[in-house]
């Protein structure tokens, strides 16, 4: 089982609150899609320039190193494409009627997913309504063609593609996650998990929790999850934190493991990546109560390796090309006064070795 040590290299602030960024291979440039815009930051000065916006928050961003652009998704259900180089503007695809959760790109970038849906009751159980329009859709990287519209039960929060593209998964609020060939576009595969999703004692009138991140792993036949566990008040978010493992491809889909006893506490996490060498994985989101909100877990074993409590809300957590450097970027609070005339900054980028 491999060690893991963190040790805090930088820390540097951006305007607007991060809810989700890219980095390059290097670890020393990441694009940043903020409450206000996207952001292209340079890792080791510290420097952000603000290279566009959408209609509202950007919610999700990627780079593609191959076709050196840069692709960004809102809550005004867009997705844009920059050059990576000068930042200049290539193209808006509208992809949703709403928000835009998450969106993944394939490992050979040749495609691009992007997860939508509000949650509604159907009924006066509050069964969750039936879409509105596809809740999943893959389009191609290169021109914006939309290749797929996949059908699932809003809302669907994450979505990620296999390390061969062969497949893409997505998860919803209700715990279900469904999984299509990228090619043809069908089925393959589908399982629901209990661990994410609340009602609690205290009614709330909806589902509360769901699945917030997802990742294949290398073998494209496990899937790890992230969220947080079921609450007996779903008002005070105080589940547990929650990663899950599952085997997929198979007759009969089972979870293989989750997060172990006593090596959690309280909170929301809402991202998931894989080290390169395929033995660990961090988890990073919201803290309630507890020691940590990112923590790194051998992926074998599931015993978890190191902990970090950063003080502000993670939103996406990244390991550079060698894995020698992890990348956290998120918020922490969301300001109403202005100091000045402008708000302070609140969005949050820390750095750290891995060893």
């Amino acid at each position: 089982m491999p060690t893991t040590s963190l040790k805090r290299i930088a820390k540097f602030r951006l305007p607007s609150g991060i809810l989700g960024a890219s980095i390059t291979e290097d670890g020393l440039w990441l694009v940043a899609a903020c409450m206000n815009g996207v952001y292209a930051v340079d890792v080791a000065d510290k420097s952000a320039l603000k290279i566009g916006e959408h209609r509202s928050y950007a919610s999700s961003a990627a780079i593609l190193p191959t076709l050196q652009t840069v692709v960004t998704a809102g809550y005004d259900g867009t997705l844009q494409w920059f050059r990576k180089t000068d930042h200049s503007f290539i193209r808006q695809t509208q992809v949703h009627d709403f928000w835009s959760w998450d969106l993944a790109v394939s490992p050979d970038e040749s495609m691009i997913a992007s997860v939508t849906g509000q949650y509604l009751a159907g009924d006066y159980k509050y069964a969750p309504a039936p879409e509105r329009e596809p809740s999943v859709r893959i389009v191609a990287a290169d021109t914006g063609e939309v290749l797929h519209s996949l059908t699932h039960v809003p809302s669907v929060q994450a979505v990620a593609f296999s390390p061969d593209s062969q497949y893409v998964a997505a998860g919803n609020l209700m715990g279900e996650v469904r999984i299509w060939n990228t090619t043809s576009g069908r089925q393959v595969g589908s399982f629901v998990t209990d661990g994410f999703t609340s009602w609690g004692i205290v009614k709330s009138h909806c589902y509360l929790g769901g699945i917030f991140a997802l990742r294949f792993a290398a073998n494209s036949q496990h899937l790890l999850l992230a969220g947080m566990g079921p609450m007996r008040d779903p008002m005070a978010g105080n589940g547990r934190q929650r990663w899950e493992k599952w085997a997929w491809n198979e007759n009969m889909p089972h979870k293989l493991d989750e997060t172990h006893k006593d090596e959690s506490g309280e909170g929301l996490m809402e991202t998931l990546d894989i080290h390169p060498d395929n033995q660990r994985f961090v988890m990073g989101g919201r803290l309630r109560g507890g020691a940590w909100n990112a923590a790194v877990f051998d992926l074998e074993s599931g015993n978890r390796l190191a902990t970090l409590k950063t003080g502000f809300r993670i939103t996406e957590a990244m390991f550079n090309g060698d894995g020698s450097r992890l990348i956290l970027a998120g918020l922490k609070g969301q300001p109403s006064k202005k100091r000045g005339g402008q708000f302070p900054d609140f969005g949050r980028i820390e750095v750290y070795d891995v060893t």
